[in-house]
């Protein structure tokens, strides 16, 4: 595979998983198009195969933006890393409903509506893949998660929907479920959950890049539609 000539898109680059892909899809010379909030820490990425869209993807225009970026700097997309996600959990009585409300939009809207608009574009062009950062939580639920639990059961039904409408072309829909991982996702809780549940272990950012490359690298007769990847003594 000639990986300069393969272009990504990868949401939420600034930080955690999405930066991990980044960098590791970066010094394998493919064509990124990275988008976040934080310019700042995409600058840490930019360099003349890797370009950089400062946005926030809840807003109604960020789609069209990153999209026509895509289209004017490389005229096609090969991947799609849907990375970008916040958490948000607490008690009924502790839970932030506009914050929760902000995690629904972008968890669930802003990725479904960015999924459409490339996989039209995969379809016109004939190929294409969908690489999507679900989590353990898109399986299973625990008391105090169940709005963060709800974004990535939404994320892993579109999936296997459009997984099943899909078969037999060339694009591809592929679910990352991590475990607990070391991000920053949970830096604003008050007890981290690896202190929680005594996981002294707990998954890096490295764990979730190769199971990534992974699924990039195989044949294309093969399709991978979902991952699990725990940390040993996560019994959830």
């Amino acid at each position: 595979m000639d990986t300069e000539q393969k272009v990504c898109l990868i949401t939420g680059a600034s930080s955690g998983i999405g930066y991990g892909i980044a960098k590791a899809l970066s010094e394998r010379n493919y064509k990124l198009v990275l988008t976040a909030r934080r310019e700042d820490r995409l600058n840490k990425l930019k360099s003349d195969l890797v370009s950089i869209i400062s946005t926030d993807l809840s807003s109604p225009e960020a789609t069209d933006v990153i999209v026509e970026h895509v289209l004017t700097t490389h005229g096609k997309c090969d991947y799609l890393f849907n990375c970008a996600g916040i958490m948000e959990a607490g008690t009924i009585d502790d839970m932030d409903i506009d914050r929760m409300s902000s995690m629904l939009r972008l968890n669930i809207e802003s990725t479904f509506r960015l999924t459409y608009k490339l996989l039209k574009l995969f379809r016109d062009q004939g190929h294409g893949h969908v690489v999507n950062i679900s989590s353990i939580l898109g399986t299973k639920v625990r008391p105090t998660t169940g709005p963060y639990a709800a974004t990535k059961y939404a994320m892993e039904a579109l999936s296997e929907a459009l997984r099943m409408e899909l078969a037999g072309t060339n694009i591809y829909i592929s679910c990352i479920q991590p475990g607990l991982v070391m991000t920053e996702l949970h830096d604003h809780w008050e007890m981290h959950p690896k202190d929680m549940f005594s996981i002294k272990n707990p998954l890096q950012v490295e764990d979730i890049v190769e199971a990534a490359l992974f699924i990039m690298e195989r044949p294309g007769h093969v399709n991978i539609p979902k991952i699990l990847v725990l940390p040993k003594e996560q019994p959830l």
